[in-house]
C-alpha cells in the first residue's frame, strides 16, 4: 500500500477520535454476550428472529460495500443470496455435503457471477443500474426454474440437520452470529483501505476520482463481487436452515429491496450504519407481521423505502450527526492536496 494511503488512512483514523477506537471494543463486546447467549436456554422463536435478524444485517452490510461506499444503489443481492442456497443445497442434496462447509465455496461461486455480469452492469448508474440489477435477479430466478438439475420449479427439501429442534436453532444462531461479525470486519476493513477511499471518490465524483487516477471499472468489480460473496455466504446457510429450496424464496426480489431498505435507514455512509438498520427493522418488521400480517406488512416496508430516501438519505446516522459527511470531506480535502498515487 502506498506511502500516501497509509498517511491518508493515519489521518482519518486520528480525525474520527474514540468513536473508531471505542467501535471494535464494543463489537467485541456485543459478540461474546450475544455468542452466550445459547447458555441461557432462550425460547426457539427468539433464536429464530435473532437468525433472520442476524442474516439481514449481514446483507445490509455486505450491500454496503457497492451501495453505501460506491453509491450504486443494486436492486439484485437477492440474485447473490440465492445463488449460494441453490449451489450449498444442491451439494447436499446430490453428495450429502454439510453447508456449513460447502457455504464458502458458494460465496466464490457468487462472486464469480458477480464478477462476470459486474462489467457490464456497473457501466450503468443510477436508476438504470438499480433496475438492471432488480431485472438481474428476476432473470436469476427464471433460468433457474427452467433447469432440471436444479429441480426446476418444483424446488427441493434438504434432510433436516442431526440434532434436536432447539439445538438446531442454537447452532444455526451462532453461525449466522459469526457471519454477521466476518461481514462486519470485512466491511469496516473496506472503509478505512485504499479500496474504500476510492469507493468514496467515485461515490461523490466518478469523473473527478479518475481524474486523480482511481482506476473507479476496476474499484467498482472488486467492490461489487466482495458484496456478493459474502450475499452468497449468507444464501448458503439460509437454505439449510429453511430445508426447501425454492427459486420464489430464495431470489425473492422483497429480499433485495428489505436489505436496501435497512442500509439506508441505519445509514449507509458509515460501516456499522446497516446493522443498526437492519436490527431496528427486524423488530418492527416482526411486530408489524404480528399485528397486521405479512402482505401489509411488506406494503409499509415499501412506504418506508421511498419516506427513507426523502427524507433521511443519510438515514438514522447521518441524519442524527453529519459526522459521515465531514468524514468524506477529510478523504477529498486530503486528495486533492497529495493526489492519488500508486
Amino acid at each position: 500500500m502506498p506511502m500516501m494511503i497509509s498517511a491518508s488512512l493515519n489521518i482519518a483514523m486520528r480525525g474520527r477520535g474514540q468513536q473508531l477506537r471505542s467501535a471494535p471494543l464494543g463489537m467485541v463486546a456485543a459478540t461474546v454476550l450475544l455468542a452466550l447467549l445459547p447458555l441461557t436456554h432462550p425460547s426457539e422463536y427468539l433464536l429464530s428472529f435473532l437468525f433472520i435478524a442476524f442474516m439481514y444485517a449481514s446483507l445490509a452490510s455486505s450491500w454496503n460495500i457497492v451501495g453505501g461506499f460506491a453509491g450504486y444503489l443494486s436492486f439484485g443481492h437477492a440474485a447473490f443470496f440465492g445463488i449460494g442456497g441453490y449451489a450449498t443445497g444442491l451439494a447436499l442434496l446430490h453428495s450429502g455435503w454439510s453447508p456449513f462447509i460447502t457455504a464458502i465455496p458458494a460465496a466464490l461461486l457468487a462472486g464469480l457471477f458477480a464478477a462476470l455480469v459486474g462489467y457490464p452492469v456497473l457501466r450503468l448508474r443510477g436508476p438504470y443500474f438499480a433496475l438492471v440489477t432488480l431485472i438481474l435477479t428476476m432473470v436469476v430466478r427464471l433460468v433457474v426454474m427452467n433447469l432440471s438439475w436444479t429441480k426446476a420449479a418444483q424446488g427441493f427439501w434438504l434432510p433436516f440437520p442431526p440434532f434436536d429442534n432447539w439445538t438446531s436453532r442454537a447452532v444455526f444462531y451462532e453461525v449466522m452470529l459469526a457471519i454477521l461479525v466476518l461481514t462486519l470486519l470485512v466491511v469496516r476493513w473496506v472503509q478505512y483501505s485504499k479500496l474504500g477511499i476510492g469507493l468514496i471518490m467515485i461515490r461523490n465524483d466518478e469523473e473527478a476520482a479518475q481524474t486523480f487516477g482511481v482506476d473507479a471499472t476496476f474499484l467498482k468489480v472488486t467492490a461489487f463481487v466482495l458484496s456478493a460473496a459474502l450475499a452468497g455466504l449468507v444464501g448458503g446457510i439460509f437454505a439449510y436452515y429453511r430445508t426447501y429450496v425454492h427459486p420464489n424464496t430464495m431470489f425473492d426480489a422483497y429480499i433485495s429491496v428489505t436489505t436496501v431498505l435497512m442500509a439506508l435507514f441505519g445509514g449507509r455512509h458509515i460501516w456499522f450504519g446497516p446493522t443498526l438498520g437492519a436490527i431496528t427493522l427486524s423488530v418492527l418488521s416482526e411486530l408489524l407481521t404480528l399485528s397486521i400480517g405479512t402482505e401489509i406488512a411488506r406494503v409499509v416496508f415499501g412506504l418506508l423505502l421511498v419516506a427513507v430516501v426523502v427524507t433521511m438519505p443519510d438515514g438514522i446516522l447521518g441524519f442524527t450527526s453529519r459526522s459521515a459527511r465531514a468524514h468524506d470531506g477529510s478523504w477529498l480535502k486530503f486528495l486533492r492536496r497529495e493526489k492519488w498515487k500508486s
